[in-house]
């Protein structure tokens, strides 16, 4: 027997594996959606990934974001951060809402930065953390301990409440996702089962609601008429939608920002994308196979941004832009960023290091190949014509490119 299923009296510990076949056993169809495996696999309370010490995130570990590649993405969203609350006129408080902070290291950033640099803004803050997994919200805890923050569930914020911006980074293609399936010119869905040794198999079935059909409608996806090819598969992201019905019954008057990586919905179900998006990440390595390493693993899809452009719309958000992660960036700044590391006047070879290593920092988070072109969306509720009218300087042109 593996030690590491045993705890420290020699009991044997369930699995996430273990977990997920209790709940196919338990079954009357003995089978599950993908999303209820997904969700299994990433939240289950004791031993999914995103809910043990199993996350591993940074440089060395199964994947990493922009803040791990230092403070400067953060210390430019907080220069955004500051102009909306300016546009806004200056509000007291000024709700800055992370969903889903990881390791803390952004908002350590940002109200860093706050701090030395934008006194009065940092001062009539409010800043809120929603983290779904308590070992990251532990994290988090100890990471930002030093500075005014708290953490609440959606339940404990009251309805059009929040004055201010919610935002979150790499956080709805971690949604569990059903997965569906074009089969015999019909809609299907996939269903996760038991083999007969045990393994977990995928079973095709009836889709398991309506809203299925529903999501398609509304995005005017027309499976038959567009003649899919057999056995083309893709995802839904029916949580995303959920997630933001809840945000925007929440704002009052302010900013929603998304950032992550994904397409809008005619690229995402085009018809030479036929085996989706959905991808894994372990010890920094990716694959699609969501059946090994469970609990291990990361597993993600990306997001559709068509979709939260045109549900919002239904929410009462507004549309205010849509940009690239690079160019983003470069508005707020980063280019000059990168220009004065070219003056660097750095002579020993520790200082060259530095500086070449912070020049490839800056370049990975705006390379249009990677970070640079994740989707930044930008809706809003309830601010006043000449609010919207503001152009913000995340939104503009940059002067500089460094493509």
């Amino acid at each position: 027997m593996d030690d590491s299923n045993l705890d420290l009296r020699g009991a044997i510990r369930l699995t996430a594996r273990d977990a997920i076949a209790s709940q196919i056993t338990s079954h009357p169809q003995k089978r599950i959606t993908f999303a209820e495996f997904m969700n299994l696999a990433l939240y289950h309370p004791e031993q999914g990934y995103y809910s043990t010490n199993q996350v591993n995130i940074g440089s060395q570990g199964d994947f990493f974001t922009s803040p791990h590649l230092g403070a400067d993405f953060g210390e430019l969203l907080a220069r955004q951060f500051c102009q909306m609350w300016e546009i806004m006129g200056c509000p007291v408080p000024f709700n800055l809402v992370e969903m889903g902070a990881g390791q803390g290291i952004l908002a350590g950033d940002v109200l860093r930065y706050l701090h030395e640099h934008h006194f009065e803004f940092f001062s009539a803050l409010n800043y809120i953390i929603v983290e779904k997994s308590s070992a990251l919200r532990l994290e988090q805890q100890q990471r930002l301990s030093n500075f005014p923050l708290r953490w609440c569930e959606w339940e404990e914020i009251p309805a059009n409440s929040l004055v201010g911006c919610c935002f979150s980074n790499e956080l709805i293609d971690a949604f569990p996702v059903h997965q569906v399936i074009w089969k015999q010119g019909e809609l299907k869905e996939v269903y996760v089962g038991l083999g007969t040794q045990g393994e977990f198999v995928e079973i095709v079935g009836e889709v398991s609601t309506n809203r299925l059909f529903e999501y398609f409608d509304f995005l005017g996806i027309d499976f038959g008429k567009n003649a899919y090819p057999e056995g083309y598969r893709t995802e839904v992201n029916l949580l995303a939608l959920d997630w933001l019905s809840i945000i925007s019954e929440k704002i009052q008057r302010g900013y929603l920002l998304t950032i992550d990586y994904g397409y809008p919905a005619h690229r995402y179900y085009s018809l030479g994308r036929d085996r989706g998006t959905l991808q894994c990440y372990y010890r920094h390595s990716h694959h699609n196979d969501p059946y090994i390493n469970i609990g291990r693993q990361d597993i993600t899809a990306h997001v559709n941004f068509t979709s939260l452009e045109k549900w919002g719309e239904l929410c009462g958000l507004r549309w205010l832009g849509f940009t690239q992660q690079g160019l983003f960036l470069m508005a707020l700044g980063l280019g000059d960023r990168i220009s004065a590391i070219s003056d660097s006047n750095a002579e020993n070879y520790q200082d060259i290091q530095k500086v070449l290593q912070r020049r490839d920092a800056l370049h990975q988070m705006i390379s249009p190949m990677g970070l640079g072109g994740f989707g930044v969306l930008l809706q809003c509720r309830g601010l006043r014509e000449e609010e919207v009218a503001q152009p913000l300087q995340g939104f503009t042109i940059p002067k500089r490119q460094f493509f």
